[in-house]
């Protein structure tokens, strides 16, 4: 790993970039780390990071830049134009985008910097609990050896880490799980509901599915929060996002998504 790579530039240290912040220091590494909430900046640096001014500072001698970011909004605010994080970064920087959003706004990144970093898309399965526990499943679409760079770095807090391409293949391939998820959500949702009016207990009827083949790691979710409602209320703004994204993916493709939208969109949970 060359001397560069040692040093890792970071935004968004929120719900999930702080725990993979804490685990890059935790590995060794320098981490320069761009927080809006003074709160966290002072956490982090207590860990061992540091603190920078701004997103774009966050690239300075750094051969890895990891973006943790909610939406392409949010990506776009951060990386485009002359005082963003792509503008600020050497060439051959590689910039590690985590955020589960479209191709065409990594294409449209790229395309603007064709000189400038390697984008990778980098899109998570998995919370809070897997990257303390350095076991976030992680899928990296981009050119070979800038997938082979980020995955020695993101190895400090995932596992797997699971190579799928070219630059987007790795996005594609989270918004196909991501809305085959909704979909299975949409079933349990809907099975709970068709036990009620048969007399079967909530807990009586997860504790069969998760021994049962009709069982699925969504239902398993549901059964963790304690049932359809907390579920929904924590998960369903995500899911929302995440299948809108998958259907506007497809759109640019000329894909239609079939009945994996269909189900999606039309059960108890609101998806649409």
């Amino acid at each position: 790993m060359s001397a560069t790579d040692q040093i890792v530039g970071f935004v968004g240290a929120g719900k999930m970039g702080e725990p993979m912040v804490l685990r890059l220091v935790a590995a060794g590494y320098r981490v320069q780390v761009y927080a809006r909430r003074p709160e966290v900046r002072e956490r982090l640096a207590a860990a061992g990071a540091v603190p920078v001014d701004s997103a774009a500072a966050t690239a300075r001698d750094a051969g890895i830049v990891v973006s943790c970011l909610f939406s392409d909004a949010q990506l776009l605010d951060v990386a485009a134009g002359a005082d963003g994080l792509l503008a600020n970064a050497d060439p051959g920087t590689v910039v590690v985008s985590h955020t589960t959003g479209t191709v065409s706004t990594l294409s449209k990144l790229a395309e603007e910097f064709p000189d400038g970093p390697v984008l990778v898309d980098a899109p998570v399965s998995g919370g809070a609990h897997d990257i303390e526990a350095g076991t976030l499943t992680v899928l990296l679409g981009g050119p070979d050896d800038a997938v082979a760079r980020a995955q020695r770095v993101l190895a400090a807090y995932a596992d797997p880490v699971i190579a799928t391409g070219e630059l987007g293949t790795a996005l594609n391939l989270k918004l196909i799980n991501n809305v085959l998820f909704a979909a299975n959500a949409q079933l349990a949702a809907a099975a709970v509901a068709l036990g009620k009016s048969l007399g079967v207990r909530d807990t009586s009827l997860f504790e069969a599915l998760s021994q049962c083949s009709g069982g699925s790691r969504a239902a398993g979710y549901v059964q963790s929060a304690g049932g359809v409602d907390s579920f929904a209320k924590v998960v369903a703004p995500f899911m929302r996002k995440d299948v809108a994204a998958c259907i506007e993916a497809a759109a640019d493709r000329g894909v239609e998504l079939g009945l994996l939208q269909t189900v999606a969109q039309n059960g108890p949970l609101d998806l649409s």
